[in-house]
């Protein structure tokens, strides 16, 4: 069964139903929960921009095909820094796209989303936009 993470760009950042998914993977574990369908809404396209830039979504596209041990694992997995990749992971765990599991002294990155599906309103019809 595919899992799918749904990112939206709107007015009011509610990530209640990422956070309830999240608190219930938590609780059961992954494999024992089949996650309902949730939805990160973020502000604005600037916001979506920084967040899904290319070097995230490596990254993130690393912790699916790899499932590394460690934050630095994953930097070697990505041949970068890892300074600059924790500071990336940090800032995904912030929107709730990373979890990051204790493992020993370090930390594990995962993700419990197999897919993403992004909807990004545009124009006077979209439900965001006040008419005019």
């Amino acid at each position: 069964m595919t899992r799918t993470l749904h990112v939206r760009i709107g007015s009011s950042s509610d990530r209640n139903d990422l956070e309830d998914t999240l608190a219930t993977l938590d609780a059961d574990g992954t494999e024992a929960v089949d996650p309902k369908p949730s939805t990160l809404t973020v502000d604005d396209l600037e916001t979506f921009g920084r967040i899904f830039r290319p070097t995230n979504l490596e990254l993130l596209e690393a912790i699916a095909n790899h499932e590394p041990e460690s934050i630095r694992e994953l930097a070697r997995l990505v041949d970068r820094h890892p300074p600059e990749v924790t500071q990336n992971v940090t800032e995904l765990s912030d929107y709730g796209l990373v979890e990051l599991e204790p493992n020993g002294r370090a930390k594990r990155p995962t993700i419990w989303y197999d897919e993403i599906d992004v909807d990004i309103p545009l124009g006077k019809h979209s439900p965001d936009v006040a008419p005019a």
